[in-house]
């Protein structure tokens, strides 16, 4: 029981380690740049912590319990889906869409239809009122229901925000999956200790991703609109450099391990 207790412990303190991988800190500072927000960035870190365990748990289960075998194209296409997706985000970092795509599916508020709103809060509930001042006009002419999203856990995300780093970190859950379970089965021969390993390995990739999203977020914060030149440049930084380690892996992948040739070579990492 002992040593099974501090094979956890290290597996809390590997997750962590795992949550630095260079793939794993470009792709949220792609997502943090444009996020002031201290605590907000670290809600991003947490969901990306939660997609990723998710499918760490998912895939790593199956290997462990049933031994499922991953063929060798098949570990390399889920390694090259995280080159690509790190230059889709650079790209839509560096364009501007991920501002235009955040404004359009989680905007701060609801679609004014008035002249202007305003905003108020009965019994804890708040309520959005515009209004329109022309001749006969009903003053209060409707009033909106706050956003169900609000009402959610990640309110002070919203659906958009809360989704992307998810998504990101399923996509690198896939990549890791394999070498984390081949891991465990050459240290843990019990099946159940090997799947609560992932599992804590996966609270400590949640816990280091949260330290690594606040720690990314402390210059924009700092920047915010004092310093905007600043931010445009960090923002712009992470969209190039996302972009170009982005494409390092996507050729590392399709051409030296050989996932475009008829020899590949896939190592889980």
């Amino acid at each position: 029981m002992l040593t099974g207790l501090t094979i956890l412990a290290i597996g809390f303190f590997l997750g962590m380690r795992h949550a630095t991988d260079p793939d794993h800190v470009i792709a949220v500072s792609t997502i943090v740049s444009r996020e002031p927000s201290i605590g907000k960035a670290g809600l991003i870190g947490a969901l990306w912590g939660l997609g990723h365990t998710l499918t760490i748990l998912l895939v790593g289960t199956a290997i462990i319990l049933f031994n499922v075998a991953i063929p060798t194209r098949v570990g390399l296409s889920m390694e090259l889906a995280v080159g690509l997706m790190l230059i889709l985000l650079g790209i839509l970092n560096l364009t501007g869409v991920t501002h235009w795509m955040s404004e359009r599916f989680s905007p701060a508020h609801p679609r004014v239809v008035g002249e202007h709103v305003h905003v108020h809060e009965h019994g804890s509930k708040l309520h959005y009122h515009w209004h329109s001042h022309q001749p006969k006009s009903e003053h209060h002419a409707e009033s909106l229901a706050a956003p169900g999203w609000l009402r959610g856990p990640f309110a002070r995300l919203g659906m958009f925000h809360s989704l992307r780093p998810l998504f990101i970190g399923i996509v690198h859950g896939l990549a890791g999956s394999a070498a984390v379970a081949l891991l465990v089965l050459t240290t843990i021969h019990n099946p159940r200790w090997g799947v609560l390993y992932l599992l804590i390995f996966g609270v400590g990739t949640i816990a280091g991703m949260m330290l690594i999203t606040i720690a990314l977020a402390l210059p924009f914060s700092f920047a915010g609109s004092r310093f905007a030149w600043v931010n445009r440049g960090l923002v712009t930084a992470s969209g190039i450099v996302s972009l170009c380690f982005g494409l390092f892996v996507s050729y590392q992948i399709g051409f030296v391990d050989g996932l475009f040739t008829s020899h590949p070579n896939w190592t889980p990492q």
